[in-house]
């Protein structure tokens, strides 16, 4: 999906139509030693041994037939002249967001 760069939209803090930046918003990756994890678990040695390995023994995307493989990305829109940036809209569901 391509979306441009500045947009003209309506600013809730100047409260007029300014230019706006456009961005895709960053997600942090999640942690890999939280509690539950696949991770923690292995290096706990609990995926070694012969037989069923529970959880350990399927693939990610086989727990459920038909997973969605896309997310709605969170675009986020900085105003170019106060500079607040906190409106935030979901986009459509894509694979992948080009700015131009």
């Amino acid at each position: 999906m391509k979306m441009p760069r500045k947009v003209n939209r309506f600013c809730p803090y100047c409260k007029k139509r300014t230019e706006q930046k456009v961005k895709e918003q960053s997600h942090g990756k999640p942690s890999t030693l939280k509690r539950g994890s696949k991770q923690r678990a292995m290096l706990r040695g609990l995926n070694r041994g012969i037989g069923n390995k529970g959880r350990f023994s399927r693939m990610k995307n086989q727990a459920k037939q038909k997973r969605k493989t896309t997310k709605k990305t969170a675009i986020v829109y900085t105003c170019s002249v106060c500079g607040k940036g906190k409106d935030q809209k979901k986009g459509k569901r894509t694979s992948k967001i080009t700015i131009e």
